[in-house]
C-alpha cells in the first residue's frame, strides 16, 4: 500500500505561501471549453467559486457547489442539500489547499442545478509565488462559455448550431435573446477575463 509521504504532496512548508496550477473544464462538451489559471492556494472555496465564475463567462445568477473526489459537498450551508443529497458544509471556511492536497487530485464544480453545467477543477501544479504578479490570473484557454440559461449541453449545441447558420429556422430568435447577430464558439477573450479577474479580492 502507497504510504501518504510517497505521494506529491501538494502542501508547501508551513507559513509559506505557493501557487496552484488549476485546469478548469467544463465537462461533456467537445470540442472542449476550459481554462487554465493560477490561484494562492489559501483562498477559500468562496473566492474559488467566483474566480470560476469570472474564468468561464458565467454571472453567479444560479445555486453552486463543490464536490471533492470523497464526495464531501461545499457550497451554501444546508442540512439535507440539493434535492436530498448529502450535507452542504460551507465553502466560507474550506481553504483550497486543504481540499486539494496532491497534484493530479481533481474535484467537481457543479453550477445552475437546472442546466447542470459540470466543471471538473484538476490541480496540475504547485508553483512558487511569483513577485509582482497578480493573483489570481488566466494563462490560457480555450472556446467561449456557454451563455447563461440556454439549457444546458443539449441547448447549447442546438444554439451554437443556429447561430453559426443565418438561414437556421432558429437563428433570428436566438439572436435576439442574446443580443447580437454573431457568436463566436471558437473565441476566448483572455485579456478581459484578466481585467475581471484583477477585481477580485
Amino acid at each position: 500500500m502507497e504510504s501518504p509521504r510517497s505521494r506529491k504532496a501538494a502542501t508547501s512548508p508551513k507559513g509559506q505561501a505557493a501557487i496552484y496550477q488549476l485546469k478548469i473544464t467544463l465537462k461533456y462538451i467537445s470540442p472542449p471549453i476550459w481554462r487554465r489559471v493560477l490561484v494562492k492556494n489559501d483562498i477559500t472555496l468562496t473566492k474559488l467559486h467566483r474566480i470560476i465564475q469570472v474564468v468561464m463567462g458565467w454571472t453567479d445568477s444560479h445555486l453552486h457547489e463543490f464536490r471533492t473526489k470523497d464526495g464531501v459537498a461545499y457550497g451554501v450551508p444546508h442540512d439535507e442539500g440539493f434535492f436530498f443529497g448529502p450535507r452542504v458544509h460551507s465553502e466560507s471556511g474550506a481553504r483550497l489547499h486543504d481540499v486539494l492536497t496532491e497534484e493530479r487530485e481533481g474535484m467537481l464544480y457543479t453550477y445552475d442545478f437546472g442546466d447542470s453545467w459540470e466543471h471538473s477543477v484538476v490541480l496540475e501544479k504547485v508553483l512558487p509565488v511569483e513577485p509582482g504578479l497578480h493573483y489570481p490570473v488566466c494563462i490560457k484557454g480555450k472556446r467561449a462559455g456557454p451563455p447563461e440559461d440556454v439549457g444546458g449541453m443539449p441547448g447549447y449545441e442546438e444554439f451554437v448550431e443556429a447561430m453559426a447558420d443565418p438561414e437556421h429556422e432558429e437563428h433570428e430568435d436566438y439572436a435576439e435573446w442574446i443580443g447580437e447577430e454573431e457568436f463566436d464558439s471558437e473565441a476566448f477573450d483572455i485579456e478581459g477575463v484578466n481585467a475581471r479577474l484583477k477585481t477580485i479580492r
